[in-house]
């Protein structure tokens, strides 16, 4: 990266998974907890599989947003959904994978594929986890 035009800094503290997470403009400041599913806790407190889901999510969906205006695509009411799944590979190790889901309802099936495959060329979150982990990507009309 040649030049960086924003940084976003983030502090995990306390027992990692049973920590919490906290901004360095204080905006962010969460409780995190092991899900039940991990032999923890759960509750109402987050984990890092839900907040890498809303980042994901909300910046794909800028993505789809900003491909769609590039051309010409008129959107209405549109919405991005991750599954951020944790699990272990075949040689014990943990894993992530993703399953994105873009709503564009009453758009054509052909054309929401089209934006959705280029959103996913231009999102940073995609060109970070490509090549890392398992993403599907798709759209629902």
């Amino acid at each position: 990266m040649a030049d960086a035009i924003y940084t976003a800094t983030a502090t995990a503290r306390g027992d990692g998974r049973d920590g919490e997470v906290t901004s360095s403009d204080g905006v962010l400041d969460e409780k995190l907890a092991v899900p039940k599913e991990l032999g923890g806790p759960g509750g109402s407190f987050t984990n890092p599989e839900q907040l890498f889901a809303a980042g994901y999510s909300a910046c794909f969906h800028g993505a789809l947003r900003a491909v769609a205006g590039k051309t010409g695509v008129e959107l209405g009411e549109t919405e991005v959904t991750v599954d951020v799944h944790l699990g272990k590979t075949e040689a014990g190790q943990f894993a992530l994978a993703v399953d994105l889901t873009a709503s564009l309802p009453g758009m054509e099936q052909g054309k929401a594929d089209e934006l959705v495959a280029q959103a996913h060329q231009t999102c940073p979150y995609s060109s970070a986890t490509r090549g890392n982990i398992a993403v599907t990507v798709s759209a629902r009309t």
